[in-house]
Formats: C-alpha cells, structure tokens, sequence
C-alpha cells in the first residue's frame, strides 16, 4: 500500500518511472535502517491508515501524503535538526518531481510542524500532526511495544540518562491543554493518550 501510494502520487507530477523507483528505494532504505524501531516503515503504514480515515477534511492530499513520506525521513536520535533536514530533502526531492512550489512551501512547513506539535494555523498540519501522535492513544498493550521501540531507538542512552529525558517529553504533552487539535483525533485518542502517558511515567520513576 505505500509502495503503491508513493507511485501513484509521484507519478502525478513526473512521468519518469525510474526518477521516481529512486526515491521509493531512498525512502524505503531510510525508513528500514537498523536503528529505526519506530520510526520505520510500520509507522508509515499506521499514519497513512490514520490520514486516510479523514481524507475527505484534507484541504491539500497530496501535500500530506508528501509529508508521510518524508517526514521523518532522516532520523537519527543524537541530532535535533531531523525535521529541518527531513523538510530540506523532501524539498529538493518534489522539486525534482516538479510539484508546484505553493505545495513544496507547504509541505516543507508541515514537516516542520511534526517538531512541536503546537496548533497550527493550517488545518492540514493539525490532522497530520494529530495522526502522528496517534500512536500515544493505542491500547495499552500497543502502546508498551511502541514506548519499548522508542528506548531501542536510544540504546545509545543509559537509563540515567534516557529516563529523565523522556519523562520530560511525556509531561510536555500531558502539560498541554489538548494533545489532539481536531476534534475528530481528540475523541478517538485523547483520553487513552493521557493514561498511557501518566502510566509510562510511572514505569519511568
């Protein structure tokens, strides 16, 4: 399904199959790193189930299809500037596609907007940065395998370290009036969200 959505978006602006096999293989190879237990192609397939549940509130689809693909397309645990390069490649990436430059402009801010997660003025980024957080509202027991993902992702990290760090990234979202922006993500994954957090920190002290 992402192969083949990826091909059918791509191949709306370019024609040239094997421009666009190159940049499937890139992301597939980005996303399929040894180190990317979460942040992988699992997660793809899970947003684009999530976005696509709403498709119909989406101003601009192609745009925030362009935006799962790339926006954690560089990803490495130690940096803080993922987002701004994920942007950057997935800038140079459409140009080439020859996607018009309003979406690039905005695709580009979108993947920004996965850094902060704080309302935007552009109801696209709030239902794709609400299907991002997604994951926080699963059940329990998936919810566990993703917070145990995420630690994999920072083995590099002693528990000393690790576990404040995360603390802090759960209260952050616990602190926040609504995790969700739209109505639609906030019923479906608020509640259980903020349990899942409140339990994880638990696990953490």
């Amino acid at each position: 399904m992402l192969r083949e959505t990826f091909f059918a978006l791509a191949n709306s602006y370019s024609d040239n199959l094997l421009l666009i096999e190159e940049l499937w293989h890139e992301i597939e190879q980005s996303y399929s790193g040894k180190n990317r237990h979460y942040h992988n192609m699992q997660h793809l397939s899970h947003l684009l189930t999530q976005i696509t549940e709403v498709k119909e509130q989406f101003l601009q689809w192609d745009v925030v299809l362009f935006s799962l693909y790339y926006h954690d397309i560089v990803y490495k645990t130690t940096k803080s500037d993922n987002e701004a390069k994920s942007a950057a490649l997935a800038v140079k990436r459409m140009r080439g596609l020859g996607v018009p430059n309003e979406m690039i402009e905005s695709c580009e801010k979108q993947i920004l907007a996965t850094k902060s997660h704080q309302l935007n003025d552009n109801s696209d980024t709030n239902l794709f940065t609400d299907a991002d957080l997604s994951i926080l509202g699963v059940n329990w027991e998936d919810y566990v395998t993703y917070y145990q993902s995420v630690r994999k992702e920072y083995a590099v990290y002693p528990d000393f370290m690790y576990r404040p760090g995360r603390k802090k990234v759960l209260e952050h979202f616990l602190k926040m009036p609504k995790i969700y922006k739209t109505d639609y993500f906030f019923e479906k994954f608020e509640l259980q969200a903020r349990q899942n957090m409140e339990r994880e920190i638990g696990s953490l002290t």
